[in-house]
């Protein structure tokens, strides 16, 4: 799994986290359905955002969910999850920026991809994946040319760049191929006054994911001798933390010229879960906007632990259906296998059924939601103010 927009499960409500998770299977499963088990491998964190963005632009209705099978990554239950042209999309252009993940990783002679049988079969597999995404982008009237192209001219922008080179001409590829899936998701919305805004956000969104990338393999790319955007035009990270806030304005200002029918996920997403991974890339745990390096106020944690029991008792819950021990073992290898139970959100115990923490959940995950700032009206926990209000938060 790779994406920038990781939100940790403890600051979404029970509703908003239903919601990103049949969108995070929706896509896995769109891959599925039309390009094979294999292309699953390509489900990431922020290509379910145009599905997110897609349905938050239309009605909703019974046939934008289906339940999916048991999963491994769900505990083996069943789950809603999202379908419809919005996950196709997220299909389509996840297998397309994946492809270019591949191939920046064989130019620059990524592990075991200096090997050249080995880079030879990445590449096959990631032209593969190219013709995949292009077959199902044209079904939904979406030319991935222009993310092929964009992809193409990035190694060329790369191989010119030096000293002196604004990072804007490096990033310029990857703005353009995400403003153009943002965009065709009003398309498929059939609401083309969105296409601008979104064509705007998305353009932004790309030059975040580029620049935190950046951030977070320059130590590595340093000790490797690979290529990174930062080092090779000498800019300083105060530079690049000053065009990540500058992106993240614009991205908010984009979404509220958007017009949306339910924007209560996509605006956690791209407002505040976008600002924590800025945050996280640079090694700030304040809001950007916010001087002195900590928080305060409203964002700060009260004194106490947040998740005390408070009042009265309530009603004894239901007892769960427990497994057997063969069937708790199975579901207890497959939640190990694929690294759930070490991920730094929650799982279901695989003999009750109970939600139990990641064993990694204190390394990446706050204790108490922040508030939504001044600017909300029902504020004092985002987990509950940004699902049933536009916030219109400057935080």
């Amino acid at each position: 799994m790779f994406g920038i927009v990781r939100p940790c499960t403890h600051r979404l409500s029970e509703g908003l986290k239903t919601e990103w998770m049949a969108h995070l299977c929706g896509l896995c499963l769109a891959l599925r359905a039309d390009h094979g088990q294999f292309a699953r491998v390509v489900t990431n964190y922020d290509g379910l955002i145009v599905s997110v963005l897609t349905e938050a632009q239309v009605e909703r209705s019974a046939e934008q969910r289906r339940t999916a099978g048991p999963c491994p990554l769900r505990s083996m239950r069943t789950a809603p999850v999202a379908r419809g042209e919005g996950a196709r999309l997220a299909a389509a252009v996840s297998l397309v920026l994946a492809s270019a993940k591949v191939r920046d990783h064989v130019a620059d002679r990524d592990g075991l991809l200096k090997r050249r049988p080995v880079a030879a079969a990445a590449r096959r597999v990631a032209a593969g994946w190219d013709r995949a995404g292009a077959r199902t982008g044209a079904e939904l009237g979406f030319d991935t040319a222009l993310l092929v192209d964009a992809v193409d001219r990035q190694t060329g922008i790369e191989s010119l760049a030096g000293p002196g080179t604004s990072l804007l001409t490096v990033t310029e590829p990857t703005e353009t191929a995400t403003a153009a899936a943002f965009a065709h998701t009003a398309v498929l919305a059939g609401r083309p006054q969105n296409a601008a805004p979104l064509a705007e956000a998305g353009r932004l969104f790309g030059r975040l994911a580029h620049l935190l990338d950046a951030v977070e393999d320059r130590e590595a790319d340093a000790a490797s001798g690979a290529w990174n955007p930062l080092t090779a035009t000498g800019t300083p990270l105060t530079e690049a933390r000053r065009l990540c806030d500058d992106a993240l304005h614009g991205v908010r200002l984009a979404m509220r010229d958007a017009e949306f029918t339910d924007a209560a996920l996509a605006h956690v997403l791209l407002v505040h879960e976008l600002r924590r991974s800025v945050d996280r890339a640079f090694g700030s745990t304040a809001c950007s906007h916010q001087t002195g390096g900590a928080p305060s106020g409203a964002f700060g944690p009260p004194p106490g632990n947040p998740y005390a029991p408070s009042g009265p008792p309530g009603p004894p819950l239901p007892p769960r259906n427990r497994r057997g021990l063969i069937a708790g073992c199975l579901v207890w290898a497959g939640l190990a296998c694929t690294c759930q139970m070490c991920c730094a959100g929650s799982f279901n115990d695989p003999w009750s059924g109970q939600e139990r923490e990641g064993l990694c959940h204190k390394g990446d995950c706050c204790d108490w939601c922040e508030g939504c700032g001044e600017g909300c009206s029902c504020c004092g926990n985002c987990c509950s103010c940004c699902e049933s209000c536009d916030c219109g938060c400057d935080c």
